[in-house]
């Protein structure tokens, strides 16, 4: 065994474990289709979010964890659920009012709103690659009407219409009285409408696989359960694919918890073992509330990659997925800042820290290098202090500070200056609240003002810090982290910020010792009463 291998068996990073899984089901003899199956799902019936990026990420991690540990293939499926009848219109599409005489067909069946796809489904489908192929994952696409109507699914359904009972056992008393007394595993589409329909099965011939159902008129149809006819219901649509196509590993969130306790069950009536599952928890908004699509609360996909790298997104989403998070603006900044960090950390570290290592998980082994020498948070405040409208206002103080970066040379800096002056101008200028500085206050500025006036050292990052620091010591002010909270509300109009021994160092000790006068003189407090 490698000591990569060797290691990674003993790691305590979450997608080892899961993988760690896979490997002891496995441990006797290797899958007899000859690949471990990860799979994802998604429902067509709306566009990609912030969630089905981070299920394919995470599943991605524990995929490659996998590999670390195991010489078996593995592939992975994204699995689109465009089968399903469309329920009701979605409120952000265009033409609504002929989508609504589509309503109830298979989205596959359903007019493209859009007019650039031959379905509804097939619109959301092509939105759904474009937007993992955009992160660049390695997956293979899946669509539950190809499986049915091809026949990929046809022995498992013969085997469902077998064991209709059983399942019905399983799916029965988790059902209200009314949807009991006309529950059916299987939903028909309807060969007069195209609908799927929601109907009671009245008979059922296992010898010829088909069922009888009444359509909505009146007439008994017997169809067969094979060749697309029907589609199952979801907990046993869910389990039928895990049977039929050996899937071994698939995540999912809390709020189906419930849906993989009866499909695991299901799986298992149909004969086969059931994948292995990771339960994560779900975002909640800067409130605490969940987050949900329909409310429009909390953080969005687009608003994310506004303001940062995707990187920084994957990073949000390796971190303890097993841990209620909030989703909101303010983690973008904390996010970007800790991913870097991790990146430089990375460098220095051995073999076993690194497998710990986020950075990782998210790059499969082979993170790049960071070039952030200056922190998302510094090039926020930076903007602030600078009035800079774009990146390009922000280079000249890192030049300074780093003469050897450049837009070419640090790219991944260059575009987080752009990102960080966009976020500033968003999110942190309305919110800037300046005030002037009591007496302690103001004395110990007065103090640092004139220190910096004569420092007459080298002015790295460190040695301001120092200087800073001491000033705040014989200013009495305790614990020292009042002092700082005292600099970052008078200059910054923040509560917190970075080390300020390196903004000075960035900005400038003769452009901070501006700074400090003009908030002594009130002018940063006057311009933002004026604003």
């Amino acid at each position: 065994m490698s000591e990569l291998r060797e290691m990674a068996m003993k790691s305590r990073a979450w997608p080892f474990e899961e993988a760690r899984k896979l490997v002891k089901r496995y441990s006797k003899a290797p899958p007899e289709k000859g690949y471990v199956l990860f799979e994802t799902g998604y429902g067509p019936s709306g566009l990609p979010h912030i969630g089905t990026f981070g299920e394919v990420a995470r599943t991605t991690m524990v995929r490659r964890a996998f590999e670390t540990l195991s010489d078996i293939p593995t592939r992975l499926i994204c699995f689109s659920d465009d089968m399903d009848g469309m329920r009701k219109v979605p409120g952000n599409v265009p033409n609504r009012d002929e989508l609504a005489l589509d309503l109830n067909l298979p989205l596959t069946r359903v007019r493209d709103p859009f007019g650039c796809h031959d379905s509804f489904g097939a619109h959301n489908n092509a939105q759904l690659r474009a937007f993992l192929d955009q992160f660049g994952f390695e997956y293979e696409f899946a669509s539950s009407t190809e499986y049915y109507k091809s026949g990929r699914f046809d022995e498992m359904l013969l085997t469902a219409l077998e064991r209709f009972d059983k399942i019905l056992e399983i799916m029965l008393p988790t059902l209200g009285e009314e949807r009991r007394a006309t529950y059916s595993p299987f939903l028909p589409i309807s060969p007069k409408t195209g609908h799927v329909l929601q109907v009671p099965t009245l008979e059922r011939n296992v010898a010829k696989g088909t069922i009888v159902y009444q359509e909505p008129d009146g007439e008994k149809v017997e169809i067969p359960v094979t060749g697309g006819n029907v589609k199952m219901q979801w907990k046993p649509d869910w389990a039928m694919r895990w049977a039929a196509l050996g899937v071994d590993y698939e995540m999912s969130g809390k709020d189906l918890i419930d849906s993989v306790t009866q499909a695991t069950r299901i799986c298992r009536a149909l004969g086969k073992p059931q994948p292995e599952t990771l339960t994560y928890e779900l975002f909640n908004d800067e409130n605490g509330q969940k987050i949900s699509k329909s409310k429009g609360n909390g953080l969005s996909m687009e608003e994310w990659l506004t303001y940062a790298a995707p990187e920084s997104l994957s990073y949000f989403m390796y971190l303890k997925p097993k841990t209620a998070k909030r989703l909101y603006f303010d983690v973008i900044p904390k996010a970007v800042d800790e991913y870097h960090q991790q990146l430089r950390a990375y460098e220095t570290q051995d073999l076993k820290a690194r497998l710990n290592n986020p950075v990782w998980h998210i790059h499969g082994g082979n993170p790049p290098k960071s070039h952030m020498v200056v922190s998302f948070a510094m090039l926020l405040n930076l903007a602030s202090v600078a009035g800079a409208k774009d990146k390009e206002g922000l280079w000249g103080f890192i030049r300074r500070y780093a003469p050897e970066a450049s837009p070419e040379t640090h790219p991944d800096l260059d575009q987080a200056a752009g990102f960080a002056v966009r976020y500033f101008n968003d999110f942190v200028a309305p919110t800037r609240q300046f005030r002037l500085p009591d007496e302690k206050e103001r004395a110990a500025l007065e103090d640092l003002a004139r220190r910096l006036r004569t420092h007459d050292g080298v002015e790295d990052a460190e040695t301001l810090q120092s200087l800073v620091f001491s000033v705040g010591k014989e200013h009495g002010f305790e614990p020292l982290r009042n002092w700082f909270k005292a600099i970052y509300e008078v200059l910054f109009g923040a509560s917190q910020g970075p080390r300020f021994g390196g903004f000075i160092a960035l900005y400038g000790v003769q452009e901070t010792i501006a700074l400090i006068e003009r908030a002594l003189a009130g002018e940063l407090a006057d311009k933002a009463e004026q604003g």
